[in-house]
């Protein structure tokens, strides 16, 4: 339904330029005269101009040439100098040679890359997932854990110092009754 619409609006379109283009015209056989019909027939002239003459063939063989031609980056081919190349060359002579030295080192550990190890990642990695999952559940036990003790060491510190205070409160009554008979405290 949707590609008629397209298609309805695209034909409504083109009735609309071949109205401003050609106007009321109409073809020999009465009819208005259609783009597409237009473009048709020159399309079949050209080929069958391009088919019969033998220069335009050649012409067609050598587009791959007019193309790299009209390539911008083909004038500076042209246009700049051997010498100039070379600036442009020692210039980035440094950054040439650590390219080279990174290739070598990529080179010379490339039995490493072709080792047994490295062709068996896909095995060890479904083991190193499954490690990882039970990492990851052993880090939150370890968490609960770790608030498990955490809530113990406050209970803990609040007993003793529950258990200071009461301490220090009879060491202060017994001192209390002790002055009150007259007792002295052995040091």
């Amino acid at each position: 339904m949707d590609k008629k619409l397209e298609t309805d609006n695209l034909e409504m379109r083109l009735q609309a330029l071949e109205s401003r283009l050609y106007g009321e015209r109409r073809s020999k056989s009465g009819k208005p005269v259609k783009c597409a019909d237009s473009l048709a027939r020159i399309q079949a002239g050209l080929t069958n101009t391009a088919n019969k003459r033998e220069r335009v063939k050649i012409l067609h063989k050598k587009i791959e040439d007019l193309v790299k031609y009209l390539d911008p980056q083909f004038t500076d081919h042209i246009t700049v100098p051997d010498a100039m190349k070379l600036e442009f060359i020692l210039a980035e002579e440094d950054f040439l040679l650590s390219q080279a030295s990174l290739l070598e080192q990529v080179s010379n550990m490339q039995p490493l890359l072709d080792s047994t190890y490295i062709r068996d990642v896909p095995e060890h990695a479904t083991k190193l997932q499954r490690l990882s999952q039970i990492h990851i559940k052993e880090q939150d036990q370890t968490e609960a854990q770790s608030l498990e003790v955490k809530k113990l060491f406050e209970e803990y510190n609040k007993m003793m110092f529950l258990l200071s205070k009461q301490f220090t409160q009879w060491d202060e009554t017994l001192r209390k009754l002790e002055e009150a008979k007259g007792i002295r405290p052995v040091e």
